[in-house]
């Protein structure tokens, strides 16, 4: 197949171009950088199977080729970088879904929505199932992502329902692992970045908000399965094991031996409180399940952060203010 990738430079999305690099696909990511990183496809630049188009999907997509699958991933996607590119935010969402989707009617093609689960907001159900509408604050601070997804979840099943467009949407859960900028304000990175360079953790609250951290291999694998073998329902693709943020510093703290403190922030608004999905719909219909124990995952990433901070001596300097994931 020929597969177009938007947001293949970012941490997902580069991931992603090399899991269907591996099954013999054919990829052309598309990436505007504004929070993708040439670094992370830098490795793909030799393979012929594989070429960039740098453009802003936001604007349009210039590409006039057949093509047969475009997943759309290309967003900010955390605190840190919504909060600082809030109309972009929103535009990608919004145009930039409808590009991508107007591209796959034209072509014939599957179209494939990254979504997310700050589409159930500060959710009231728990653990979350995909029939779960969400409890969003539409003016937050945090809607200009939580909106922009809930959106393009609704224009995707409308050309769906419509246009006949064969159509995905992932509702994707915390994600961590290589490849995480950083500075990206999640708060896996956040960790590991601040205990290795002996900085107090930054904890937002009292540490009792929940998440379920899934590592990316498992993510990709579960998106892969999705794209190729899905149906046109929204689909949590997460880890079910839930995790205090106290816990999941208490594990960085181990697994680094720093001897960082805590820090307490206040919490941010909107924060939610729980985060676990259910992921009944993605076992069933995909044979698929995380494999990846939380433990061994944070121990690969810290080991890439180890590599990464020791390669460009980054300093807390560098470092933008984190923020609560």
């Amino acid at each position: 197949m020929k597969i177009v990738i938007t947001g293949a430079a970012g941490f997902l999305g580069s991931h992603l171009c090399d899991r269907f690099l591996r099954d013999g696909h054919q990829v052309i990511g598309v990436d505007n950088y504004l929070t993708g990183s040439p670094d992370n496809i830098r490795h793909l630049a030799d393979n012929d199977a594989f070429r960039l188009v740098e453009a802003d999907v936001s604007a349009g997509i210039p590409l006039d080729e057949p093509i047969d699958g475009i997943l759309h991933f290309a967003s900010p996607a955390s605190p840190i970088d919504y909060y600082e590119f809030p109309v972009e935010t929103l535009k990608v969402g919004s145009y930039g879904t409808h590009n991508c989707l107007e591209l796959a009617r034209q072509q014939k093609a599957r179209f494939f929505l990254a979504s997310t689960s700050e589409v159930y907001g500060d959710p009231a159900v728990h653990p979350q199932k995909e029939s779960y509408w969400g409890n969003v604050n539409s003016i937050g601070p945090r809607s200009v992502y939580d909106e922009a997804k809930r959106y393009a979840e609704a224009v995707t099943m409308a050309y769906h329902r419509h246009h006949g467009v064969d159509t995905r949407i992932v509702r994707i859960f915390n994600t961590y692992g290589p490849r995480m900028r950083p500075h990206d304000g999640r708060v896996v990175s956040n960790f590991i970045v601040q205990a290795l360079t002996g900085e107090p953790l930054s904890i937002y609250g009292d540490g009792s908000q929940t998440r379920s951290f899934c590592y990316v291999d498992d993510e990709v694998e579960g998106i892969y399965r999705l794209f190729m073998n899905g149906d046109s329902q929204p689909t949590n693709i997460g880890n079910p094991d839930e995790y205090t943020v106290q816990q999941l510093a208490d594990i960085v703290l181990d697994l680094t031996g720093s001897s960082s403190t805590i820090a307490r922030q206040p919490l941010p608004a909107d924060d939610p409180k729980l985060r676990r999905p259910d992921i009944t719909r993605a076992r069933t219909m995909l044979g698929w399940e995380p494999k990846v124990p939380v433990r061994d995952g944070v121990a690969r990433t810290i080991q890439y952060f180890r590599q990464l901070l020791a390669e460009s001596k980054l300093s807390t300097r560098t470092m933008a203010e984190p923020q609560a994931r």
